[in-house]
C-alpha cells in the first residue's frame, strides 16, 4: 500500500509502518527490522497471555484478585479502580470508573506467574511470543510497557488481534467488545471521555472524540497507542489490521498524523474494494 510512506513525512528519527488482511502476508514499509519500544502497546500482548490464561484455567476472568473485589476482568478494562502507578492504591471502587493502570496489569502478571510457577515473561513467551513467531520480541520491564521489538515483530500481533489462532472467537469477541458500559475516564494524551469504552485490554474508538484513529473507522475499531510514538488497531469491519513504531515520543505531532495517515490507509483499502479488485499485498 502506497499510504504506508507517509511516515516518511512525520517528524520523527525512524518509522515502520504495516497492515495487514486475514489470509495475506502483511505490507510493511520503513525500518521494519529495527527495535524499538512499544510502551503502552506492550498491553496488547500481555492482555492476550492473559486471555490465554483464563482459557487453560490459570487465572480465570472472574477470579478475584483485590481486597476491594477487583476481577481480572476489571483490572483488563481498568475498571478496578486501581491508581495509575504503584504502590497498588484503591482510588475507586470497582466498576465505578475508567482508571487507566499500569500497576494492574503489573498486578495481573504477578498474578499469572504465582498461578503458572513460572516468570510472567516465559509464560509470555509461551503463550504468545513463540506460537506467533515473535522471535525478536523483548520484554524488559513491566508488562505494562516494557516490551521492544521490530515492526516485523508486532505486525503478528496485529494479525493474531484481527484473525486468533491462540484463543477462541468468543473470547476474542468478549474481549473486543465493551466492558463495564457507561464509565468516564481520561484517555491519555486525549483528556476525558465520556465514556471512555475500553475491552478486555484493547481500548475500544465507539465515539471517542478527538482520537488516535481515523475519523471513519468503524466504532468497533480496537487497538492500543503508546507514548513510544507506537500504535496497533484493528478495524473488525474493515477486515484490517495496521501497525507503527517510531522512535520519537507520542506528541502533538502524533495526535495530528496518525488519524490523517489511518484516515488515507483506510481509503485506499476501501477503494480498492469499491473498484471490484481485491486489494493485494505483497508476498
Amino acid at each position: 500500500m502506497e499510504s504506508l510512506r507517509i511516515v516518511d513525512t512525520w517528524p520523527v528519527g525512524a518509522a515502520a509502518a504495516g497492515v495487514v488482511a486475514p489470509s495475506q502476508s502483511p505490507n510493511l514499509f520503513g525500518s521494519t527490522d529495527l527495535a524499538l519500544p512499544w510502551a503502552s502497546v506492550t498491553k496488547l500482548a500481555t492482555s492476550l497471555a492473559i486471555l490465554v490464561a483464563a482459557e487453560e484455567g490459570t487465572l480465570p476472568l472472574d477470579a478475584v484478585i483485590t481486597e476491594a473485589g477487583a476481577t481480572v476482568r476489571h483490572v483488563l478494562a481498568h475498571a478496578a479502580g486501581l491508581a495509575p502507578e504503584r504502590p497498588l492504591r484503591q482510588l475507586s471502587a470497582p466498576g465505578a470508573r475508567r482508571i487507566y493502570s499500569n500497576a494492574g496489569y503489573e498486578l495481573l502478571a504477578d498474578e499469572v506467574a504465582v498461578r503458572a510457577d513460572m516468570a510472567f515473561g516465559d509464560y509470555l513467551g509461551a503463550a504468545v511470543l513463540v506460537p506467533l513467531g515473535m522471535t525478536a520480541s523483548v520484554l524488559s520491564g513491566s508488562p505494562a510497557w516494557g516490551m521492544t521489538s521490530p515492526l516485523s515483530d508486532l505486525i503478528r500481533l496485529a494479525a493474531e488481534w484481527l484473525a486468533p489462532t491462540l484463543i477462541a472467537p468468543n473470547t476474542l469477541a468478549e474481549a473486543t467488545s465493551l466492558a463495564f458500559a457507561g464509565l468516564d475516564g481520561v484517555l491519555p494524551g486525549f483528556g476525558l471521555q465520556e465514556p471512555c469504552d475500553w475491552g478486555l485490554g484493547p481500548e475500544i474508538r465507539d465515539g471517542k472524540s478527538p482520537h488516535w484513529t481515523a475519523p471513519s473507522a468503524s466504532p468497533g475499531t480496537f487497538g492500543h497507542f503508546g507514548r513510544s510514538g507506537s500504535f496497533v488497531w484493528v478495524d473488525p469491519e474493515e477486515q484490517l489490521a495496521c501497525a507503527v513504531l517510531t522512535d520519537t515520543t507520542f506528541g502533538p505531532w502524533a495526535m495530528r498524523a496518525w488519524p490523517e495517515f489511518s484516515e488515507i490507509v483506510l481509503g485506499e483499502w476501501r477503494s480498492g474494494r469499491e473498484q471490484g479488485s481485491e486489494v493485494r499485498f505483497r508476498r
